[in-house]
Parts: structure tokens; C-alpha cells; sequence
């Protein structure tokens, strides 16, 4: 009786975990995990973020919020999504990585993706030895509302689509070292394509905001430089 009872129990459990797998099997449900690592936002901006309509939207959030995988607070009559927690960025970070490892369609879709921009990557660790060195300009090319919620230091605020008409503002003989949202952005890869095209020097960040959260660096929350 106690082996039945356990084994039922163990498969409750294994089910309980599959439960957050079945949440995390859907491509527009893991693009609005990655939106809201970025900040918290309401339905209507990840709909439009997201190229969703409001219904559906709304469907693929109350199934990340039932799996615990987001929270909500209400302001009037708007509610607002956040990730529940660290770990869930987390979560979505490693499960990136993971497929990128060990699912085969994974690079090819990700380079089709991304493209190629001959840029020099460079790390956390090597991104702040030049900030120290100086002679460089850390250029945040996420939407103005992203980068209120939260930037890396120093970091001058131009949106990748506001860009070749406010390229004049970038000191004309500093290194440019371009970041976005995280390791699968392509919002920085077409900021250094636009770079090199007007003879500037841009490098990126290995990774982005989302990794830089994680690894604790230092963030800085307000209004756009």
C-alpha cells in the first residue's frame, strides 16, 4: 500500500513539474518572458511589443501566471506583468542556452536570425576594463522604456530605430560598445551593422541586459540620457 502510494505520489509530483514545461512550450509565451525580463509592462505594451492581439496576449499570460511563472499588480483599471522572480529569468536564460547546445535547429535559426556583423564581442568583465580605460561610450539600443527600467551605468540611451538620424550625438572617435536586450537580440547586431556603415568603431556585448541582471552586476533605473 505504501509503494502504491508513493508511486502516485512521485507521478503527482512529476507531473506538477510538467506542468511548468507544458507553459514554456510555446515560442510567443517565451518572447514575452524575455520582454518582461527587460521590466515590468502592461498587457497592451507586450501585445504591441510582441506583435500579438490583446486576446491572445492575454491567453499566453494567464498561462505563465498560472505555471508561477509571472506576477501581476493593478493600477486602475490596467494590470501590470513582472517576472515572479530572479529564478525565472534564470530558467529562461539556461533553457536558451541549453537548446542552443543540443538543439539542432537551434544555430541555424539563430544565425538566420541574427545575421552577421563581423562585430568584436566582448565580456562583462572586458566591457567595464575599457569603461575604466576610457575613450568609450556604452550605447543601450533598447526602447527608451526598457532602459528606464534598468541600465548598465553610464549607458547613453539611443533606440536601435532612432539611431541613423541621432548618430551625431556618439563622439565621433570613441569605440562604441552596443548592447540590447540579452545574448539573442538583434536589436544590437543591426545598431553595429548601422555603426560600421557610417564608419564608426562598435563592438558588442557578449551578451546583454538579461545576463547583466543576473550576474549582479550594477544597475541604474530612470529616465533616458
Amino acid at each position: 500500500m505504501r509503494d502504491a502510494t508513493r508511486s502516485g505520489g512521485k507521478a503527482a509530483l512529476y507531473d506538477a513539474f510538467a506542468a511548468s514545461g507544458k507553459a514554456l512550450a510555446s515560442g510567443k509565451r517565451l518572447e514575452l518572458l524575455d520582454l518582461l525580463a527587460q521590466g515590468e509592462r502592461t498587457v497592451d505594451a507586450l501585445a504591441k511589443a510582441s506583435g500579438l492581439n490583446l486576446t491572445t496576449a492575454s491567453a499566453h499570460l494567464q498561462t505563465l501566471k498560472q505555471a508561477g511563472f509571472v506576477a501581476t499588480r493593478r493600477e486602475g483599471v490596467r494590470i501590470h506583468y513582472r517576472l515572479a522572480g530572479d529564478d525565472v529569468g534564470r530558467l529562461f536564460a539556461l533553457l536558451r542556452k541549453v537548446a542552443d547546445r543540443h538543439q539542432s535547429a537551434v544555430p541555424a535559426a539563430r544565425d538566420a536570425y541574427l545575421g552577421e556583423d563581423g562585430a568584436v564581442e566582448v565580456t562583462h568583465e572586458e566591457l567595464l576594463d575599457r569603461v575604466a580605460a576610457g575613450g568609450v561610450v556604452v550605447l543601450d539600443v533598447r526602447p527608451a522604456e526598457e532602459y528606464r527600467a534598468g541600465h548598465i551605468p553610464g549607458a547613453l540611451c539611443i533606440p536601435v530605430a532612432e539611431l541613423a538620424d541621432r548618430i551625431g550625438e556618439l563622439p565621433e572617435e570613441a569605440e562604441v560598445v552596443v548592447y540590447c536586450r540579452g545574448e539573442y537580440c538583434a536589436l544590437a547586431y543591426d545598431a553595429v551593422r548601422l555603426l560600421a556603415d557610417h564608419g564608426r568603431r562598435a563592438i558588442r556585448l557578449d551578451d546583454g541586459m538579461l545576463e547583466w541582471r543576473l550576474a549582479d552586476r550594477p544597475v541604474r533605473t530612470g529616465d533616458a540620457a
